[in-house]
C-alpha cells in the first residue's frame, strides 16, 4: 500500500468517514506505522533474520491484533 495514496476510510456499516480531521489522524498513522515497520524489517535483516519470516511475524501480529472496545451492534 502507498502511503502517499489516500484512503478511503469506511464506517462498519459501509458509510465514508468525511471528517477532515479523522482522515488527517487515520493517514498519519499509516505513515508512522510504515516507517516503524520499515526500521523493524530493516533491523531483522541486519542482524541476519529471514525476510519472509519477519514479514510473516509481522503479518500474524497484525491480524492477531485484538480492539479493546466490544463490538457494535
Amino acid at each position: 500500500m502507498n502511503t502517499k495514496q489516500q484512503v478511503i476510510w469506511r464506517s462498519p456499516e459501509g458509510e465514508i468517514i468525511a471528517c477532515f480531521e479523522k482522515n488527517k489522524v487515520l493517514q498519519e498513522n499509516l505513515v508512522e506505522i510504515r516507517q516503524v515497520c520499515r526500521d523493524a524489517l530493516e533491523d531483522a535483516i541486519l542482524m541476519g533474520c529471514d525476510e519472509q519470516q519477519f514479514r510473516s511475524v509481522l503479518a500474524e501480529l497484525v491480524d492477531t491484533l485484538a480492539s479493546p472496545y466490544p463490538p457494535r451492534e
